[in-house]
């Protein structure tokens, strides 16, 4: 009879540890396969996010770019020009004025068609109430109720007494017509902050408006030694703020009363701008003190155009601006460009 073969302990345990070691090499291959599994499908997930975080960032800048460009455009008051009629001068405007800067500036093209002295710095005087009028519209309704404080008031004023209640509305018209100092005042001195924030608020819009060589030291324009501008800034200032239709209704009346918010006490205006009604001339500012001389901003409608004409130092500002403007028509003309489009 023949006996059965045994098995060698240490074949026994080899084939035992090689079977260990194959099942551990599969279950190694498993989480490997697994791992590469969950890779792939993570990124399946993982591109498409960042993507779309990518876009997110991509779209936040781009607003961001938006904003800005429009913060620190010009002024988006300001209309575009079309070229229905560019203006040319024909021969130089041929005059003699005692302004010691002088600027004429077409709208809506921008055109420069006059210019004396352009970059000098003067103090503007109570043409800073432009700026005073669009900051002031940039906060109060023309309804809104401003009480007077300031109980002197130096310059130009209506006698406004403080405690005082008075619409915004009549305010502006205090300001622009008689140059009442006292309107200008009131309307600064009731804004969050008081007269000091307004103020910040007018040079703010200053750098808005691109007005580089322009600051404000008070909101009526009396501050000689540190309320500076040129003409070129006030042109663009008024260019600005005729764009404004109550800015531009007030600037071309010659006479307003205003009352207080009681009734009681009336006051009548009248506008100091003498040229108002002449051969179109529709506004804007006089401005007059012992540093800035004479100052004068005028806008002139003619036809399809509107001239900006600006006068600062002057010791006869009417004459210098009639001068400009009867030389003006003496000496422009208009061309149509001709707009070719590619097909």
């Amino acid at each position: 009879m023949m006996k059965a073969k045994k098995s060698s302990p240490k074949k026994a345990h080899s084939k035992q540890a090689a079977g260990q070691t194959g099942r551990k090499s599969g279950f190694l291959v498993r989480i490997r396969q697994s791992s590469l599994a969950l890779r792939y499908v993570s990124s399946l997930f993982l591109v498409p996010l960042i993507l779309l975080v990518l876009l997110v960032i991509f779209f936040v800048i781009d607003k961001q770019i938006q904003h800005l460009l429009v913060r620190d455009s010009i002024s988006p008051e300001i209309s575009r020009f079309t070229p229905g009629g560019y203006p040319v001068l024909q021969h130089a405007v041929p005059v003699v004025i005692s302004a010691k800067s002088a600027y004429i500036m077409d709208l809506p093209s921008h055109a420069v068609l006059y210019q004396k002295n352009p970059t000098l710095r003067f103090s503007m005087a109570s043409t800073t109430k432009l700026m005073t009028a669009l900051t002031a519209l940039s906060y109060y309704r023309l309804s809104s109720i401003v009480t007077v404080r300031s109980p002197h008031v130096e310059g130009s004023v209506i006698g406004l007494v403080p405690g005082q209640q008075f619409t915004v509305e009549s305010m502006l018209y205090a300001m622009f017509l008689p140059s009442a100092n006292d309107a200008a005042d009131t309307l600064a001195d009731n804004y969050p902050g008081g007269r000091q924030a307004f103020v910040a608020k007018m040079n703010e819009n200053a750098r808005k408006y691109h007005l580089m060589n322009t600051h404000y030291m008070d909101p009526a324009g009396l501050e000689d030694d540190e309320d500076y501008t040129t003409v070129v800034d006030l042109a663009r200032l008024a260019a600005i703020a005729i764009q404004n239709p109550i800015i531009a209704r007030i600037v071309e009346t010659k006479n307003h009363t205003i009352t207080d918010v009681t009734g009681t006490h009336v006051y009548p205006l009248q506008n100091l701008n003498k040229l108002l009604g002449y051969d179109g001339v529709n506004g804007v500012k006089t401005g007059t003190t012992e540093g800035a001389g004479q100052v004068l901003i005028t806008s002139q409608k003619a036809g399809d155009h509107t001239y900006i004409v600006v006068v600062m130092k002057s010791q006869d500002r009417f004459a210098d601006t009639l001068q400009l403007l009867s030389a003006l028509s003496d000496s422009i003309t208009y061309i149509k460009p001709e707009l070719t489009f590619l097909r």
